[in-house]
This record gives structure tokens, C-alpha cells and sequence, in this order.
């Protein structure tokens, strides 16, 4: 098993981080330094930036209906985290983010390969949202969000189009909304760009995954159907 995919699958933390401990020479294999080619053996010994990596077969997959408050970050430095929050016995790490306003679905697990299927931007992953607003909502402010809206983007120092997306009213101050795209407070940028101020944001569905009935702040695991739409 290469390297990387070895310490993601421990649950110490994603494949992504694990290249760049690679990279930074914070990673020992037998008490020498390991570079990103290395193939991890049975009886090697890995060491993550002073950490001793105990593998493990079996996988875990989780979602929780995050409560507004909690920080999606496996750092045990930032009080309120997400990790110290579910308090799961073995370790376990976020897939992707919510911001610490926003509510709802969100996924954990020890599995680092399922990481750059669900997040990168190329894959074009669905992820529903019901977002309230401050003010009555009109039809063109529905029609112009689907269409498509200018943002600042921080990554780049300039303006990103929001992909076109479904956006359907509910009632007077709330729709649901259905991203494909993962840019930064996305939902509140393209709300505030038509004088639009969120007031309530939940995530409902994730791919294939909904959030249905599981009450805020509790925790679920994965049925076998739902982690084999995500493989």
C-alpha cells in the first residue's frame, strides 16, 4: 500500500494532508525519513510527525446533522471541534466543511480514498441546501441564483460565475438550493450580492445521501448502500 493511502486509511487524517507531511519530511518509516513512493510493508513501523500510525482494515463511515456552533476541524486546538464534539472511540476526520453558522449533514470517516472523490470541484458532486433569508423572496432573485452569480473568490483575488444550479421557493423567505461547486460561504456571497442576508442554512443531501429525519446533533452510521454510491 502506497505511503499516503496507508496513513489516510488509519484515520489519522486525509490522503491530501498525508502528501504534504510526506513532502515536509515529518513522516518515518522504520526511523528513516519516507518519500511519496514508498510502499508500506505488514511489519513497518510509520510515524506522522512524531505519531505512531496504527492502521487499520476496517473502515468507518458516518454522518452527523452538525448543530450550528461546532467548527468542522479535526484540530484539537480549536475548542468546540468537530472530532471533541461526536467524541467517536477511534480516530475519524471530516469530509470537507460547513461553516460554523451553517447546520446539517455532514460526513466523518477513517477512509482517506473517499476524500478527493467527494471534494474535488472536477467531480461535480450535488449537495442540496434549504437556505432562509431576511426579506421576501422574489421571482427574479430565484431566476438570477440560478443562473448564476458573480462572487469574489479568495483563492484566485478576483471574481468567479457561479455555476447555473436548480434553486426552487419554498415559502416567502425560504428555497432549496442544489450546488455542485464548493466555493467559500458560497450560499451567503450569492445571497448578499442581491441585498440578500442569510438568516438560516442547512445542508440536506450530500450526493445521493439525505439528511431525512436524524435530529440535530446526532450521528449515524452509513447504511451499505449509501457507502457503495460513494465508492
Amino acid at each position: 500500500m502506497r505511503l499516503n493511502q496507508y496513513i489516510s486509511s488509519s484515520g489519522f487524517c486525509s490522503r491530501r494532508q498525508a502528501e504534504r507531511y510526506i513532502t515536509a519530511e515529518k513522516v518515518l518509516v522504520n526511523g528513516k525519513i519516507a518519500s511519496h513512493a514508498y510502499l508500506v510493508e505488514e511489519n513497518d513501523q510509520v510515524e506522522v510527525d512524531g505519531h505512531l500510525i496504527a492502521h487499520t482494515s476496517e473502515d468507518v463511515y458516518i454522518m452527523l446533522n452538525k448543530p450550528s456552533g461546532i467548527t468542522c476541524t479535526a484540530s484539537p486546538a480549536i475548542a468546540g471541534n468537530i472530532i471533541d464534539f461526536i467524541s467517536y472511540p477511534e480516530r475519524i476526520f471530516p469530509v470537507g466543511r460547513l461553516d460554523k453558522e451553517t447546520e446539517g449533514l455532514i460526513l466523518l470517516t477513517n477512509d482517506g480514498s473517499i476524500v478527493n472523490a467527494l471534494m474535488k470541484e472536477e467531480n461535480q458532486q450535488e449537495k442540496e441546501y434549504v437556505v432562509t433569508v431576511d426579506k421576501k423572496i422574489t421571482g427574479t432573485f430565484i431566476e438570477d441564483l440560478s443562473n448564476g452569480v458573480d462572487i469574489y473568490n479568495p483563492r484566485i483575488k478576483g471574481y468567479t460565475t457561479t455555476n447555473p444550479c436548480p434553486v426552487t421557493q419554498i415559502d416567502d423567505y425560504t428555497f432549496r438550493m442544489t450546488l455542485s461547486q464548493g466555493l467559500n460561504r458560497q450560499i451567503r456571497r450569492m445571497c448578499r450580492r442581491f441585498q440578500y442576508t442569510v438568516t438560516h442554512l442547512q445542508r440536506v443531501r450530500i450526493k445521493h445521501i439525505e439528511l431525512g429525519s436524524l435530529e440535530s446533533g446526532h450521528w449515524r452510521y452509513l447504511t451499505e448502500e449509501e457507502i457503495a454510491g460513494l465508492k
